[in-house]
């Protein structure tokens, strides 16, 4: 079992959703929303953003890594539930200072893992240099341009496409989503 740090449980006790949304103000957040909207219109994937302040507790007293929290949301907002299994959840914990990308499963198999770290390397460096909206809006342009690529809107396609999942980016604070 993993042992409770101190340091991290402190960390995530400062930090609310008061400071997530000083990352990402309201005005940030809809335009984020625009853009992974217009995105999901070149391709058949769907793409969340999801942004926690802090963990819940019960993560913290297990010790519990982001890669884990990313991936209970991904299953909690239901990104793993689309048709076509090519879903992605961008994820960030601010008070961890970690990026997660989980891609559904057809998506998956596409992407050499590789990839997705030089994505989230990207992010980490617009987000160290306070480039919040930046790192997302490049990370979402980054996921775009691989849906776009292996699983591009059918051209015969009449209309607007489904929107199987919300646009908005979620935040979330101490107690989590």
């Amino acid at each position: 079992m993993a042992r409770l740090s101190l340091k991290r449980l402190f960390r995530h006790r400062l930090w609310d959703e008061d400071d997530a949304r000083r990352v990402l103000p309201a005005d940030a957040l809809a335009r984020l929303q625009q853009r992974v909207a217009a995105s999901e219109q070149r391709h058949s994937g769907e793409i969340r953003v999801c942004v926690e302040a802090s963990l819940p507790l019960s993560y913290l007293w297990r010790d519990a890594p982001a890669r884990e929290r990313a991936v209970t949301m991904f299953g909690k907002l239901r990104v793993w539930d689309t048709e076509l299994n090519n879903g992605v959840l961008i994820y960030l914990l601010l008070a961890d200072h970690r990026i997660e990308i989980v891609a559904d499963r057809a998506l998956a198999r596409c992407v050499e893992p590789n990839h997705w770290q030089q994505v989230v390397d990207a992010m980490g460096e617009a987000f160290r240099a306070g480039r919040f909206e930046q790192g997302l809006n490049d990370a979402i342009d980054a996921v775009d341009a691989l849906l776009v690529q292996h699983f591009p809107r059918d051209a015969a396609s009449a209309g607007p496409r489904p929107n199987e999942l919300p646009d908005a980016p979620l935040l979330g604070g101490r107690r989590g989503l």
